[in-house]
């Protein structure tokens, strides 16, 4: 359940760690907007969820303020200017554990593209905070100061992605554990970070230019000229946080605002309301297998226009008439009866609505030298490489699956949610939102809902759908795998809402989520 801290409720805030969500509750409790706890809750999150939140990785906010005005903010990663070529730059896989599965991940310098999270966060600051920048960054001064005790999500995300520490002495010293029979920190142990402290002190003080043309950007342009990456000072020095329109999108009777294009999550999600709404609203919960046939055509749909453009900003044609119908027609005749991602959703008493996603990828393996800052691995991540590696087109930002939104429910309730999760970040959502809207869940329910992931011909099923809906989708999917609890795999939603000054949150077990009422 929520906590709540005091009997007047103020606003409300989700986020996937008790520190993270405390920093933003400090500061809307201090007199700061839902814009000044997102900025604060992202600093934090880059010192207690080391593996998921990176001073160099980046992000998008989906800004609602109290005037109704939306604003994403796209300060996701951007490709280099210039492609080395293959013999002169570092660039190799690991393999990460996670229990279930082994997965490659591509790291090193020739994987880092241009980070954007700490230009996100001042230009957020600028155009919507009330409260001093330095201020908000105290919480994250001081956990990183006196550290910050692991718990098990955390420390299992440390130990599932090791080998990306263990590739680095920087990241080895800082993560190591104290313990004998074991490499890397692990859960009750305390992680101190006291050089990250500085750096974030200093970024404080002496503003963006300190990271993109200052001390830091000299340290991470050596890196690449000595070790071998495709960062220079110019990638740095002209990188620009992107302000767009939210997607909009009206499904039955709620209407959705999401993450645009160039990215391709927020379009994916709402590709497949769009064929889900030419059904009844029973279709959904009665058939499992109806879903599973929607994450199909998406897919489909996404490696068609993917291949059919090759051009990202075109993705929004999805949408277009043509396109869909031949998607719908497929649908209509179906049975109707019968990698290291956060999510911060905030709201506050005047109305001001925060969504935002994070991410550093896996992490590349690559300290900037004497920060405690990892950088990010975004080259080398086959999600966001699905034309193969080597061949992104220069200065362009990189299109992702993250994809925070706002919703009003046709009861006027808004909802504010996002989630990680690599490629399972839209399913979740999308399963998520049919739960909000067509099953008519509360929030809680919404997402602890089980959920359901298909794709390259394997289903992934979560335990808690009736025998017989896991019996039918087993005998049709043979390639599958049930899972016997929630897991990190099926991403993490955490959400908040408030209709009528009346406020509710609920942050996703499977990624550790926390919710705070204040």
């Amino acid at each position: 359940m929520p906590k709540k801290l005091n009997n007047h409720t103020i606003g409300a805030v989700s986020a996937g760690h008790q520190a993270t969500a405390e920093t933003a509750a400090q500061i809307l409790k201090s007199g700061g907007n839902a814009f000044d706890a997102v900025v604060a809750a992202n600093l934090t999150a880059c010192v207690v969820e080391p593996v998921l939140a990176s001073f160099a990785g980046g992000g998008f906010l989906l800004a609602e303020t109290a005037g109704g005005q939306q604003t994403l903010y796209d300060f996701f990663v951007q490709t280099p200017r210039k492609i080395k070529p293959k013999s002169e730059f570092s660039f190799f896989p690991i393999s990460a554990d996670f229990g279930y599965a082994k997965q490659e991940f591509h790291i090193g310098p020739g994987s880092m593209a241009t980070p954007g999270t700490v230009k996100g966060l001042f230009e957020i600051h600028r155009d919507l905070c009330s409260m001093p920048f330095p201020g908000l960054a105290e919480p994250a001064i001081k956990l990183a100061r006196d550290g910050v005790k692991m718990n098990s999500f955390q420390a299992g995300a440390i130990q599932i992605t090791e080998a990306i520490y263990a590739s680095n002495k920087e990241a080895s010293k800082i993560f190591r554990s104290r313990k004998k029979d074991r490499a890397f920190i692990s859960e009750g142990e305390w992680l101190t970070q006291p050089r990250l402290a500085d750096f974030i002190e200093e970024l404080a003080m002496e503003g963006e230019s300190y990271f993109y043309d200052g001390e830091v950007a000299d340290k991470i342009c050596r890196i690449c000229e000595e070790e071998g990456g495709h960062l220079t000072r110019e990638d740095l020095v002209n990188y620009r946080v992107e302000k767009r329109d939210p997607l909009h999108l009206e499904y039955r009777d709620s209407s959705l605002s999401m993450n645009p294009p160039p990215s391709s999550g927020g379009l994916l999600i709402a590709f497949a309301l769009k064929l889900m709404e030419s059904l009844d609203r029973k279709s959904f919960q009665s058939f499992s297998e109806l879903l599973v046939e929607v994450q199909e055509m998406t897919n489909r749909a996404r490696i068609e226009n993917i291949i059919e453009n090759d051009d990202p900003n075109k993705f929004e044609e999805m949408l277009h008439a043509p396109f869909i119908e031949m998607y719908k027609k497929q649908v209509q005749h179906r049975r109707k009866a019968s990698r290291g991602t956060t999510q911060i959703s905030i709201v506050d008493t005047d109305g001001n609505m925060a969504s935002l996603t994070t991410s550093n990828g896996s992490g590349s393996g690559v300290m900037i030298p004497g920060t405690g800052v990892m950088m990010n691995n975004m080259l080398g991540e086959e999600d966001l490489n699905p034309v193969g590696f080597y061949n992104w087109p220069a200065d362009q930002r990189i299109s992702s699956m993250m994809a925070p939104a706002i919703i009003q429910l046709r009861d006027g309730k808004k909802v504010v949610l996002g989630s990680g999760g690599s490629n399972r970040i839209r399913t979740a959502i999308l399963q998520v939102l049919l739960n909000l809207i067509d099953n008519e869940m509360d929030l809680k329910e919404a997402i602890q809902a089980p959920r359901i992931h298909f794709e390259n011909d394997f289903l992934n099923i979560e335990k808690g759908f009736s025998e017989e809906i896991i019996a039918e989708l087993s005998e049709k999917y043979p390639n599958h795998k049930i899972w016997e609890k929630g897991n990190l795999f099926f991403g993490g939603v955490h959400a908040v809402s408030v209709k009528e000054g009346h406020f509710s949150g609920f942050g996703d077990p499977r990624r550790g989520g926390v919710s705070i009422l204040l």
